[in-house]
């Protein structure tokens, strides 16, 4: 069997490669006018992918403030809402019959009210023409007091029962989104239950890596988002963001840290999104994706020789370098040298 020798081409420029029983050899190509460019080494960080969860920055309860009934349910989980917000109404049928007792004391203790200032009033009148002593207009005196303050505290109790009434009410103590709702209308509730679960404020992805990175972590780091995988459109674009916060306990061999990112309104809490952080700093040659082709299974790039001729040239690529811009890059691990000419051209 006829052997077929590829002589690596950082040195010699030649690709010999077997299709079936015949060995090809190129022909330099006279290169045509186009983008051109220089391979460096860059120093790059080097980036590991990891999983975020979404989590939201605050989860608050919308809690019961009095005993009774759930009689109106006004919110449902996913439900965006703002503070102040009318979520449940609590109702207790004793309250009503409470008040009712109220209104009729109130009554009773006005009619006494009435019946003491007319007493007192009369014998008033007899003190100035001296004829009712002085002692019964104090005991009087004394009688329509008490029975006004009495009626005021009826009065005021009738308003604090009032108030739990309107305490009935359950109120959305900020804005965001309805996490959880664990009670139907008709479930008795005491004070202190929660009617809703809800993720407050702003959203953050929350990071877990191994704690061999630990140390190349630090607050205001920046981070490289992958793209929603329950997106519906079918998207490359990624953006960015920055780690705001590493927190210093380790849990289960892992080491937290939560990024800023814009535009997680929309996620769900709890959603999981591809990562790239910074595990430190290596040099290596990057190029971009648009001077790189592939023919017959194999990466390819057009080297420019000294004379202006050009050569295809295999490279091994390595892994895409995730960028917010719009073009991409991609590592090449061997097949190039610094100092390289690329030719970027039509009708590869």
């Amino acid at each position: 069997m006829t052997q077929v020798f590829v002589h690596h081409l950082l040195r010699s420029r030649v690709i010999l490669k077997l299709i079936g029983s015949v060995v090809l050899l190129p022909v330099p190509l006279v290169v045509a006018a186009g983008e051109t460019l220089t391979v460096v080494e860059r120093e790059i960080d080097d980036l590991k992918a990891v999983f975020a969860t979404v989590r939201s920055k605050d989860r608050i309860e919308a809690r019961v403030r009095t005993p009774g009934t759930i009689v109106s349910l006004k919110v449902q989980e996913g439900a965006q809402i703002q503070a102040g917000q009318q979520l449940a109404l609590v109702a207790d049928p004793k309250i009503a019959l409470r008040i009712k007792s109220l209104d009729a004391q109130v009554v009773g203790l006005e009619a006494r009210v009435q019946n003491a200032r007319v007493e007192f009033e009369r014998v008033e009148q007899l003190r100035v023409r001296g004829v009712s002593p002085q002692s019964r207009v104090d005991q009087l005196k004394t009688s329509f007091d008490v029975a006004a303050n009495e009626l005021k505290s009826a009065r005021a109790e009738r308003l604090v029962v009032e108030e739990q009434i309107a305490e009935g009410k359950v109120l959305a103590p900020a804005a965001g989104r309805v996490l959880k709702v664990p009670v139907t209308e008709g479930s008795v509730v005491m004070p202190g239950e929660s009617v809703a679960t809800i993720a407050a404020n702003q959203y953050v992805l929350r990071l877990e890596l191994p704690e061999r990175h630990a140390r190349f972590m630090k607050t205001g780091d920046g981070v490289i988002i992958g793209p929603r995988g329950l997106s519906k459109a079918v998207s490359l674009a990624t953006s960015s963001g920055t780690i705001t916060q590493v927190y210093p306990e380790l849990q289960g061999g892992r080491v937290l840290a939560d990024a800023d990112v814009p535009g997680l309104g929309d996620y769900f809490v709890g959603e999981r999104a591809v990562v790239w952080i910074s595990t430190g700093k290596r040099a290596t040659i990057i190029v971009p994706t648009a001077f790189v082709f592939n023919r017959h299974g194999l990466d390819f790039v057009r080297v420019v020789g000294e004379k202006g001729d050009a050569f295809d040239v295999v490279v091994q690529v390595g892994q895409s370098i995730p960028s917010s811009s719009k073009s991409a890059d991609i590592e090449i691990l061997s097949g190039l040298k610094v100092g390289d000419i690329l030719s970027r051209t039509e009708g590869k």
